[in-house]
């Protein structure tokens, strides 16, 4: 039986960055098909110029308007034809060659999984360490205190968002975290830890970009408990950056 199939999406406006996101994408040292989607937001600086030379390397390329960051992950999402999927962001990059092989092993020695996650670091374009996102096998009272899986080590078996649903709309900076309490806690899919860094993630993110977008992006992920009429949620906003806090002094590791 041949190795599944690898579909990884990638957004970018504007960010010439996404030549290290793509680099580490076709980079991979993995034995079956990687399809690598780019959507591009119509990039008005060198960005177009720098896609053009991956572009015959792609599987999907688009470049047209869209309605925002997670409205270009969707696009993505929708011409996926992987058996996995994961999204990798264009300032993000996989930590070494074997990701997408371990990604692949961890599926295939557990059928009964439908999601699997990882470790991340913060790294500056320049390499140098910010803190370690480490995290930990679901819980259900760990999403109580603030707990959710780093995006860019995500990685999702395709049939569930063709199920369950993408990411929606009116949340615009924490889509993320609805997508992951949805499949995670409200549906209890089933979900394993890969112990190791499987990204390096840029900092700064959409949500950590100004004080105000701090607290918007842990309004919404209140807001998502109530979406789902999920009970407890209350502290999350509060818990959830305090986490962020912690994990800023934790070792360094793999």
């Amino acid at each position: 039986m041949p190795p599944p199939k690898l579909s990884i999406v990638t957004t970018v406006y504007n960010d010439v960055r996404v030549a290290h996101a793509l680099d580490s994408v076709l980079g991979q040292r993995y034995a079956g098909e990687i399809e690598s989607i780019v959507i591009d937001a119509v990039s008005t600086d060198g960005t177009k110029d720098v896609l053009a030379r991956y572009a015959p390397r792609l599987a999907v390329y688009v470049s047209e308007p869209d309605g925002g960051l997670y409205h270009g992950m969707n696009k993505g999402l929708a011409r996926a034809t992987g058996d996995i999927v994961g999204i990798l962001n264009a300032d993000d990059r996989y930590a070494d060659p074997n990701v997408l092989a371990t990604v692949a092993d961890a599926f295939e020695h557990r059928p009964e999984v439908d999601v699997c996650y990882g470790n991340i670091t913060y790294r500056s374009d320049d390499g140098t360490l910010g803190r370690h996102w480490r995290t930990s096998r679901n819980g259900r009272l760990k999403w109580h205190l603030g707990w959710r899986p780093p995006h860019p080590a995500f990685f999702v078996r395709r049939h569930v968002y063709e199920r369950y649903g993408t990411f929606v709309l009116d949340l615009p900076i924490s889509a993320d975290y609805e997508l992951q309490l949805r499949l995670l806690l409200l549906h209890r899919l089933q979900s394993t830890h890969i112990d190791r860094v499987l990204a390096h993630m840029a900092p700064g993110g959409i949500s950590q970009r100004s004080f105000a977008n701090i607290v918007q992006a842990n309004l919404e992920c209140r807001r998502a408990w109530r979406r789902h009429r999920l009970r407890g949620g209350l502290l999350v906003p509060v818990l959830k950056p305090a986490r962020s806090i912690f994990q800023t002094f934790r070792r360094v590791g793999r």
